[in-house]
């Protein structure tokens, strides 16, 4: 799994690339007339590509914002039951949230639906990112479940990391 992870992060870094790349060519196209377009759309294609591609890189990294106040002060029964609900409601979530991406790329690749931007991208392309970080995260939470039942804590938050 950390293999998938890793290939997700470097599909995150490559889009920001793209992104960064985009933003400076709409400055060229700005400054010297080139005749680009559509680029706006593809540097919002990227950007939303890195978020999605980066959600379950980050998350078993433990850089994904969790709020650990209430954990921190519970009996450590009470907090492996909130932690076990949490992971369970993120499965759910996280499942449904990329059944429902897979879905439209699918409903976007029958219907033939195209970028309403100058560019009229096919939109099963760029939403194929989004699934697959969606998909990815779902894979995490269930990674992170599993070793929660092993007995493996969760990796601490980097933020609330503290030396002693």
């Amino acid at each position: 799994m950390d293999a998938l992870f890793r290939l997700l992060m470097a599909g995150s870094a490559l889009a920001m690339v793209a992104a960064f790349g985009a933003v400076i060519l709409t400055m060229l196209d700005r400054w010297f007339g080139l005749g680009l377009r559509g680029l706006d759309a593809y540097a919002g294609y990227a950007i939303a590509a890195a978020l999605f591609l980066a959600l379950p890189g980050t998350f078993v990294r433990g850089e994904h914002i969790r709020v650990s106040l209430v954990l921190e002060r519970v009996p450590a029964r009470v907090k492996a039951v909130l932690e076990a609900w949490c992971l369970a409601a993120g499965i759910a979530l996280s499942g449904a949230l990329a059944f429902y991406a897979w879905r439209l790329v699918w409903v976007s690749w029958q219907t033939h639906d195209v970028s309403p931007s100058s560019d009229a991208t096919p939109l099963w392309m760029p939403q194929i990112a989004m699934a697959l970080g969606c998909t990815g995260l779902a894979l995490a939470l269930v990674q992170a479940a599993w070793q929660r039942r092993q007995g493996v804590a969760f990796a601490a938050p980097v933020a609330a990391a503290h030396v002693e």
